[in-house]
């Protein structure tokens, strides 16, 4: 499989820099935030399956990969802010923003407090408002969602292999075609600055732990949503971060939402989960489309 072209360059933010790759030479621009452990290269795939009309600018939000140094403050306000600051690098007034699970909490964020800097949003397995049950402490949530990632982040590895070996077992990375040269692309700039045989997860744990907390139970993050004024689309995956049924989006939690909700379009891509919908080329060749379809 051959791998995208893309370049590398660092975007000036609160408290040092961004690290920014883009994929493609088109003039259409779409700016891509990835998951709560992802990285630029999250968006490979899918920089892959879109139309040479539109290049895809990925970054590290800050805590991760080429941004793992960048100080406080972390959540969605912040990363949001330093998604204006690469447009603003680039001299562009507008572009299409697109998010994955933290990253669609991001989007939705980041389109409510700067809505004419962003043209349409696409949401990928985030961005509407996660239940908190009743009676159910915000922390042993946090802790049951992300406890086995965050056990994941602290381990350490003597070589590449045996990193991506540990990640290879990973029950959603086992769906179907999900391991490939773009989900390796990923696990490998996760150790960016780190040498064998002492490798470790560049993400911070810090940035990890706030920002999943905040999504959990911020009102402001709960309610952007709800105010997106721009064309939006939501795209879910049948299968949630385990590759286990229900999904992080089922229709019980939607649904109290689709009377009022901005989205104007809803597609379920089959065959997926949480993970695999962005590393597939069933789910990158959809989110794509619908990237593309928001320059329409």
């Amino acid at each position: 499989m051959s791998l995208a072209p893309a370049t590398a360059f660092d975007v000036p933010v609160a408290g040092g820099s961004l690290g920014v790759r883009r994929w493609g030479e088109g003039p259409k621009v779409v700016v891509a935030a990835h998951g709560i452990i992802g990285n630029q290269y999250s968006w490979q795939a899918v920089a892959r399956a879109l139309d040479p009309s539109i290049s895809l600018f990925a970054p590290d939000l800050r805590g991760r990969g080429m941004s793992s140094t960048l100080p406080p403050p972390f959540g969605m306000r912040a990363h949001a802010a330093d998604l204006v600051a690469i447009l603003d690098h680039l001299g562009l007034q507008q572009a299409v923003l697109a998010g994955h699970s933290l990253g669609a909490y991001v989007a939705t964020t980041a389109a409510t407090v700067n809505p004419d800097r962003w043209s349409a949003v696409i949401l990928v397995e985030g961005g509407v408002p996660l239940r908190l049950p009743r009676g159910i402490d915000p922390e042993a949530l946090f802790q049951g969602v992300l406890g086995l990632t965050l056990k994941r982040l602290t381990k350490t590895f003597t070589t590449r292999a045996e990193h991506n070996l540990f990640w290879r077992e990973h029950p959603a990375l086992a769906d179907p075609g999900a391991w490939n040269d773009d989900t390796m692309a990923w696990l490998d700039h996760d150790l960016i600055g780190s040498t064998e045989p002492n490798l470790r997860s560049s993400t911070s744990l810090d940035a990890v732990g706030f920002d999943g907390r905040e999504l959990l139970t911020s009102p402001e993050v709960r309610s952007a949503f709800l105010a997106l004024s721009q064309r939006a689309v939501l795209l879910r995956a049948p299968r949630g971060l385990l590759n286990q049924i229900p999904p992080l989006l089922p229709d019980e939690l939607l649904n109290p939402f689709r009377a009022t909700w901005p989205i104007r379009l809803e597609m379920l891509v089959e065959n997926t989960n949480h993970h695999s919908i962005l590393f597939t080329p069933r789910g990158a060749k959809a989110i794509a489309s619908h990237i593309s379809a928001s320059f329409g």
